[in-house]
């Protein structure tokens, strides 16, 4: 970079040339992380506290002024430190430095020269890698080899730290010549405690509020799942199926939900986890197919569920107010008014921030215990004024007779699906994963454990109401009393002194209380029974309160992600904690409109459904991800089983049908009508999914199985090797062989690119990237293979040799004819006529595209490779693999070499077309449109094993050339044609491909118009090597350094042949002149026979102006059979 100056006097930095204006810093404030001005390397240089005495006169001034920049320029003996691009004005500079001494070590000494002042405010530093260190303190030598950091890992988007970059290989490994590199930041050696802390508090907004396992998902979790189905379905529930059956329903929920609660941990802490719950798990597992679908449902069946729990309450509400004889309206009415303003308030406590919303949280979870353990303490507490209620306190008796089932209207099904709703909610810690500390510690444990003590608690209301009340009681003191003889009395009441048997079914009335009769018996047992009512409260707030902070937290993220266009403007965050405002509107918006509909018991089931279809994902996503068998799958949680998984992905649909067979099926065609439309919207998203690694693990396994398979005819397929070059540069080439391979055949576009000096690879490298997504973007299925070598010929014997994995190899070698054969050094002829020779040598077939206009418009677009790398160019950050916001783009301008996705300059004044290449331009696209009516005809003149005949057969499939009859012309005698006719229609029947036409040409071999023959004569005249005009060691001398000149008896051997070629263009133009394709024969020349000249001129000639014509020759071993 410069001079390195005398180690005896250190000379000011300001002494060293200024940095040019590519690398100017600006001296404004700068945004946290690289940016496309900054160097990789760029350093501050901090000044030493022990300096000479100037140093610290100069020390003295510039802290006495305050200018951070002049004090740094002043001193030259400093240390590197990292670049923290968050507020220069802000950032202190540390004291502590390495020693003086470390600086110099063997022959690698800190070059002061090198150090160049920029022309922004503050003085940033660019210095020489191989002259400086990073990690001189880590290892006391100079290296710039990063030691491990986690920083190194982070994503671009990560909001834990900021993310720097390790030197690249190149960085490392080229020679000392290279110049910096611009893009990227320094990675710094260690910072002291004071930057880390700096750094981390530039890093993390003040304020953020982060929870932890127990505030965050315990306590979330507990009240979800504990909801009103406790206090009024529960013993209920008891009655129609008995304690020992519903142990049984409360233990299968808790299976299927203890499955999820597994699977859900390992997906968690298989690495970090942002906000987003359920869509976020399943996205980055699954792909966003799935993820996307999911989230859409999941976040409105939140929102819905917001307004099922709300009228819950206000019925509960309600109920109380009519029991003391207030009314407002009606009883609907009256349940839109109370729900109303319950969801007001509520949304209020949500938008108040996630700090209260939690406290509010807490203090129903404190309102809902004490109401669990009233219930439990009551039942010790056995009161005779209860007894006529059916509860008599703990009874052997009671528990026998309340063991076994006892149906009424129900089945064990039906009374599974109205309790399994009241085990969801295991998400409700998992929705709000952005706002955990710890997700990866707190999911699985705050679910985990949620799940256990809710079972534990269901089943303990289970026994315990089945141990001490009765099914049926009448509540009648009077009546229920024993006055006649106890014989007659059936029940465990009877040895309390009760009969209840005339109010049980069948009786003369109706029990009103007892387990099968009162929902509200929970409160007639509880030792206070305002508290179980505050508990039905606590349960329906909670979980209101839960809905509605977790759909827009859902929402949010999935407006993030762009999945859905349209929506994004709900994701937008608020304040210190990014809060979705908007996104709590909309819930709002949601639940309102179905709180005043007050009418639930439809609705009901599609939500439970939809959790359950949620639930199913996440429990397919870990079976899937533990099948693709993909590296990155490493869990830190290790409790879960890929084939438990997929158990529990399928118990969760049969309990889908469970529940309600025709929500089920609702539920499967909008998960699969929104997975259909985010497959054809095709999201440019790329979050390393299951579905990614299980398709290479598929396409790996099978490639390995073709492998074992020898090749058979009826399994053939034409795998081409394209010379494209640049694949943008022959459009033609490239479209027209694609019209045959896709779908059907392997296609790669072959590059070759000469040179002979050691080539840039990485400049490679990048064009792998960039072309490949440029036929990823046309809708081209292909490949593209580049390769460098001397010469065109080497390069293509790489490839012929080296493309391919396997089966997937091509056996057909695609080339465009070279037109400017005649006018270019015949070296490039040899080259080219070489080219169809070494395929057929490696047992390929050949292909020769030929357009009357030529094939290259890459010196009309400029994407040649002399001028395709001034193409104006929009950097894709490809760190968006990763889990960051993926609809985020660099703005930064690049060379084409680190850019995959390549826009032109519509800015740029462009220079009009001549004719010739406007014709050109218009025939380099005619293989893109459809094609009308019209014909392909094929030419099928020598038999190489039915290559001439597949190509046109599949084209003619294709959907733009559907409207082509394919006719054929085949070689024959005249006094024959019509055997021969039949012998084809024949063959061609027996092969099941269709032909409008079949025509015998018998007169192949009559001798073509002299004025073809003088053409040809004038064409081939200036390659002739006139053996017989000069001495015989001349000629031999001229043909060993010229070998594709033409002798005279070469000419006279293959009169014949050269004839046939000519009078065959004299009948191609005669038949099918206004073809649309024309497919033909391609003539071999025996190798070392014939020169490159003429062979040359024999493809020329049979070619030349005519409508767009394929030459084929395929290697002569069948590829049509007409065998089953």
């Amino acid at each position: 970079m410069s001079a390195t100056p005398s180690p005896a006097s250190p000379s000011p930095v300001e002494a060293a040339p200024p940095e040019p204006d590519t690398l100017a810093v600006d001296g404004g404030l700068k945004p946290a992380g690289p940016t496309p001005s900054q160097s990789r390397f760029q350093v501050d240089l901090v000044t030493e506290a022990a300096g000479s005495d100037k140093a610290a006169a100069s020390d003295c001034s510039s802290s006495a002024t305050g200018d951070a920049a002049d004090k740094a320029a002043e001193e030259a003996k400093g240390r590197f430190r990292v670049v923290n691009f968050a507020d220069p004005r802000s950032a202190a500079s540390s004291p502590d430095a390495a020693p003086a001494d470390g600086i110099q070590n063997g022959d690698t000494v800190m070059s002061e020269g090198s150090l160049h002042s920029s022309t922004g405010g503050q003085q940033h530093y660019h210095y020489d890698t191989h002259t400086n260190t990073y990690y001189l303190r880590t290892f006391g030598h100079n290296t710039i080899d990063a030691v491990p950091n986690i920083d190194f890992y982070r994503q671009t988007a990560a909001p834990l730290g900021e993310k720097l970059i390790r030197p690249t290989l190149s960085e490392l490994h080229d020679e000392l010549d290279k110049e910096p590199f611009e893009d990227g930041f320094a990675n710094g050696d260690e910072l002291t405690p004071a930057e880390e802390a700096a750094a981390k508090e530039a890093a993390e907004p003040k304020g953020v509020v982060k929870f932890g396992w127990v505030k965050g998902v315990l306590v979330r979790c507990m009240l979800n799942i504990w909801g009103v189905m406790l206090f009024i379905r529960m013993t209920w529930i008891v009655g129609q199926a008995g304690v020992v059956y519903s142990c049984i329903i409360v233990a299968m929920a808790t299976v299927v939900t203890t499955i999820t609660g597994c699977s859900t941990s390992a997906i968690a802490t298989n690495g970090f986890v942002r906000g987003g719950g359920a869509y976020y798990l399943i996205s980055r597992s699954l792909g966003p197919e799935f993820g996307g679908s999911i989230g859409l449902i999941f976040a409105f069946a939140n929102a819905v569920a917001v307004a099922m729990y709300v009228v819950g309450f206000a019925e509960t509400v309600v109920e109380l107010l009519h029991g003391a004889d207030l009314v407002m309206l009606d009883s609907v009415n009256d349940v839109r008014i109370v729900g109303t303003i319950t969801v007001l308030i509520l949304l209020g406590i949500s938008v108040a921030g996630m700090e209260w919303e939690a406290k509010a949280q807490i203090f129903l979870l404190v309102i809902l215990i004490s109401a669990i353990f009233n219930y439990f303490i009551g039942t010790f507490i056995p009161l005779e004024s209860k007894e006529k209620y059916g509860f008599f306190g703990y009874d052997a008796g009671i528990m026998m007779e309340n063991l076994g089932p006892d149906f009424r209207g129900e089945t064990f099904f039906s009374v599974f699906s109205i309790f399994f709703p009241a085990a969801t909610g295991i998400l409700a810690g998992a929705n709000i994963s952005g706002d955990l500390a710890d997700p990866q510690k707190a999911i699985p444990k705050g679910t985990l454990l949620a799940i256990l003590i809710t079972g534990l608690v269901y089943m303990g209301v289970a026994v315990s109401a089945g141990a001490c009340i009765v099914r049926d009681a009448s509540g009648i003191e009077q009546n229920g009393t024993l006055s006649a003889d106890l014989n007659n009395c059936t029940g465990a009441a009877c040895s309390f002194g009760y009969d209840f048997s005339s109010c049980k079914p069948g009786g003369s009335g109706q029990c009103a209380y007892g387990l099968h009769n009162n929902f509200q018996i929970m409160s007639v047992v509880s030792g206070f029974s305002p508290l179980i009512t505050a508990g039905i409260f606590s349960a329906t707030l909670s979980s209101a309160l839960a809905s509605l902070v977790s759909a827009p937290k859902v929402f949010q993220a999935l407006c993030k992600d762009n999945i859905y266009p349209g929506i994004a403007s709900f994701g937008r965050g608020y304040g210190k904690n990014n809060e979705p405002l908007r996104g709590y509107l909309l819930t709002f918006g949601i639940g309102l409109a179905f709180i005043l509909i007050a009418e639930l018991n439809t609705i009901a089931p599609i939500i439970s459904n939809f959790f359950l279809a949620s639930y199913a994902l996440i429990n397919f996503s870990v079976f899937h991800a533990s099948l693709a068998n993909s590296p990155g799958w490493r869990p830190s949680f290790k409790y879960y089983n890929m084939w438990v998984s997929l158990a529990g992905a399928v118990l969760c649909c049969v309990v889908m049908f469970v529940i309600n067979w025709w929500a089920a099926l609702l539920t499967n065609v909008i998960v699969l009508s929104l997975y259909i439309y985010v497959s054809y919207k095709k999201p440019d998203v790329n979050w390393g999914s299951s579905t990614q690694a299980l398709t290479y693990h598929q396409a790996l396994t099978h490639s390995l199985q073709l492998c074992g398979v020898a090749d058979h005819v009826k399994t053939f397929r034409p795998q081409c090797l394209v010379m494209t070059g640049a694949p943008n540069s022959r459009p033609a080439l490239l479209n027209l062989v694609h019209a045959f391979t896709k779908n059907v055949g392997l296609m790669v576009c072959g590059h070759v690119r000469i040179s002979s000096r050691r080539p840039n690879f990485k400049e490679l490298n990048s064009d792998m990237v960039r072309y490949q997504r440029w036929l990823l973007n046309n809708n081209s299925k292909a490949f593209y293979t580049p390769v460098v070598a001397e010469d065109l010929r080497q390069g293509t014997q790489y490839l012929l040799q080296a493309s391919g994995l396997g089966r997937l190899k091509p056996n057909t070698l695609v080339l465009g004819f070279k037109n400017d054969w005649m006018n270019s050094d015949m070296k490039e002829t040899e080259t080219y006529i070489n080219l169809i020779h070494d395929a057929f040598d490696f047992q390929y077939g050949a292909v020769i595209l030929r357009l009357r206009e030529g094939l290259d418009i890459s010196h009309i677009q400029g994407q040649d490779d002399t001028s395709g790398m001034k193409d104006v160019v929009v950097s894709i950050d490809l760190s968006k693999d990763s889990d960051g916001d993926s609809s985020k783009l660099s703005s930064k301008a690049t060379s084409v070499q680190n850019s995959p996705a390549v826009q032109k300059d519509k800015t740029s004044p462009t220079m009009p077309l001549n004719v010739a290449d406007q014709k050109l331009l218009e025939a380099s696209q005619q293989f893109q449109k459809k094609q009308g009516k019209g014909t392909v005809d094929v030419w099928w003149l020598f038999d190489d094993g039915g290559l001439t005949l597949l190509i046109p057969y599949l084209i003619a499939n294709k959907k733009k050339w559907k409207d082509c009859k394919i006719r054929v012309f085949i070689g024959g005698k005249i006094n024959r044609i019509d055997h021969d006719r039949r012998a084809m229609a024949t063959l061609l029947s027996k092969f099941r491909i269709d032909f409008s036409d079949i025509t015998v040409l018998g007169d192949i071999n009559t001798k073509p118009k002299s004025e073809s023959l003088a053409a040809f004569a004038k064409m081939i005249e200036p390659y002739k090597l006139r053996e017989d005009d000069m001495e015989q060691e001349a000629a031999e001398k001229l043909k060993a350094d010229e070998p594709w000149r033409i002798t005279d008896n070469e000419l006279e051997l293959y009169k014949a042949k050269s004839n046939r070629q000519i009078r065959l263009n004299e009948l191609l133009k005669e038949h099918s002149s206004t073809a649309n394709l024309i497919v033909m024969s391609m003539p071999l020349a025996r190798k070392g026979a014939v020169s490159s000249a003429l062979y040359m001129s024999w493809l020329d000639n049979l070619s030349k102006d005519l409508p767009p014509i394929l030459l084929v020759r395929g290697n002569h071993q069948s590829v049509l059979t007409f065998y089953s």
